[in-house]
């Protein structure tokens, strides 16, 4: 039985409301100057996201695999942002609480995939760290362009599919009650639960989803570290145990930004009022990808020298002219 097909299942009447109503963030004051910050965050996310790639594609001391998974994120970054943060404020700061039922599944879609992506490809980029300090001889061999690309198409292969197959799941429930997504943004664990009919499938991927692209990332970047502690401890040098732990700076900045606040929410589960947890939500959705390039450029040494080459560069060409 094709389990995506609503009518494949018998004697039920599937009710698919012409729209959904957004209602986040209600009964907080002055809560139009949260929108203001977050127009504000999204114009340097914008710029920033932007700035990392162009860099990245005009330096070829830049087209390295490490980069590789440095331009996906910022890709990321800037696809998921740009999915997020203007449907926000068009729905509460234009009071357009109505959402097309497809546009919000597209909504969805964007959001989880690009929000999943973020946490896989911190893994990628755990990868690269844990290569270069415990196989420091076999880097080259270890972190090639090959293989960094096909680390990243199979974790955008597994966020595809498993987003795919919830939103598959989310086209079979019947809302015949009510319609009001009590979120900022079409979110997968109020929609089914707004469902009249069986709702187990999409329970079982609610549960799945936070384990797959959350603690599951979560756990391999941590058992990472204790390995690339361990490596460390074994290095006689106190200040090449020092020069190591520089690198890692950047990512793990990265790291306690993306993970830190959605860790936060999970723990405190109900007992978090619910404008703060979607307060908290948006914030994890919007800051990352703000913070993320100007992390990597404060704490990584070839993007500042790549910088400073491209600035002097201009400079001359100013001159010349």
């Amino acid at each position: 039985m094709d389990l995506f097909n609503p009518a494949s299942v018998k004697n039920i009447t599937f009710i698919r409301p012409p729209y959904f109503i957004i209602r986040g963030f209600t009964d907080l004051p002055e809560i139009r100057f949260y929108y203001y910050f977050l127009f504000v965050a999204y114009i340097f996310l914008v710029q920033g996201n932007t700035a990392v790639m162009a860099l990245i594609y005009l330096d070829r001391n830049l087209r390295t695999p490490k980069y590789v998974a440095v331009f996906n994120l910022a890709f990321v970054d800037l696809l998921g942002g740009t999915a997020l943060v203007p449907k926000v404020l068009d729905i509460f700061l234009f009071n357009h609480y109505y959402i097309p039922y497809n546009d919000c599944l597209t909504f969805f879609f964007f959001c989880y995939i690009c929000l999943s992506m973020q946490a896989l490809n911190l893994v990628a980029l755990c990868y690269d760290r844990l290569m270069a300090i415990m196989f420091p001889l076999h880097y080259h061999v270890n972190v090639t362009h090959k293989i960094m690309f096909s680390l990243i198409a199979f974790f955008w292969s597994v966020a595809l599919l498993a987003v795919c197959i919830a939103i598959g799941f989310l086209t079979t429930l019947s809302f015949c009650n009510s319609v009001v997504i009590n979120s900022f943004f079409c979110d997968h664990g109020q929609m089914y639960r707004l469902a009249c009919n069986d709702n187990f499938p999409s329970f079982v991927i609610a549960n799945l989803l936070p384990v797959l692209f959350l603690w599951l990332p979560l756990l391999i970047i941590i058992s990472s570290y204790i390995c690339i502690g361990y490596a460390l401890a074994r290095v006689t040098s106190a200040q090449e145990r020092l020069k190591a732990l520089k690198t890692c700076v950047g990512h793990l900045s990265l790291v306690a930004t993306f993970f830190f606040p959605i860790i936060i929410t999970f723990i405190m589960g109900p007992s978090i009022h619910p404008n703060a947890r979607i307060i908290n939500l948006s914030l994890t959705s919007a800051i990352p990808p703000v913070l993320n390039p100007l992390i990597y450029v404060m704490h990584t040494q070839e993007m500042k020298l790549s910088i400073k080459s491209l600035i002097k560069r201009r400079n001359k060409s100013k001159i010349m002219n």
